[in-house]
């Protein structure tokens, strides 16, 4: 004889529903939570848009361009050194630092500039991009009326100053613009 519990088509609705097939089980008076009860509607989204989705496009981009890079044209910077130009009777000095770009499409351009240079640069960035260079641009490397001869100093600075013009130079929303042309190919006056 067989178990009328095993061959019985009704399922067990879980806790505390009646279930007439096990007379062991309690009947509790609390009411489940809506997750318990497991009944789904049918899914339409997978219906009704599969046929008309567009068909996946393959584009190789490797060969061109991205535009949010189409402002950049320097692949490097590099300050490499610098030059103490004295003035008569040694009033008036000032440093020089010679600055190395590299290039996407050729070869090292070398620019000189002095740090009244990169403090100018520094203000026009800020000026035209307000909100972009509180985030991306770095501030100078200090001044410093007692040691601005000294080599330690001045070493420190062309580290600082490399690091600026990086920043600059490689941000293609700095580098695309005309602050930086007239920067690195000043205007004839």
């Amino acid at each position: 004889m067989a178990d009328k519990t095993s061959t019985s088509n009704h399922a067990d609705p879980g806790p505390g529903f009646p279930n007439p097939n096990n007379p062991m089980r309690p009947i509790s008076n609390h009411t489940p939570p809506p997750y318990w009860q497991h009944s789904r509607g049918p899914s339409y989204s997978n219906d009704s848009t599969s046929d008309h989705l567009p068909a996946i496009i393959l584009e190789d981009n490797t060969l061109t361009k991205p535009t949010s890079s189409s402002g950049l044209w320097a692949r490097s910077i590099t300050i490499d050194d610098y030059v103490i130009v004295h003035g008569r009777h040694s009033i008036g000095a000032y440093v020089v630092w010679n600055c190395k770009v590299q290039t996407l499409d050729g070869g090292p351009m070398m620019i000189r500039k002095r740090y009244s240079e990169f403090d100018e640069l520094r203000q026009k960035l800020v000026a035209a991009f307000p909100l972009s260079t509180k985030s991306s641009l770095p501030p100078l490397p200090p001044k410093s009326a007692i040691y601005k001869f000294r080599p330690k100093f001045l070493e420190q600075r062309r580290q600082g100053l490399a690091y600026f013009l990086n920043c600059v130079m490689l941000n293609p929303e700095y580098a695309g613009s005309i602050i930086v042309k007239d920067f690195i190919f000043p205007p004839d006056l």
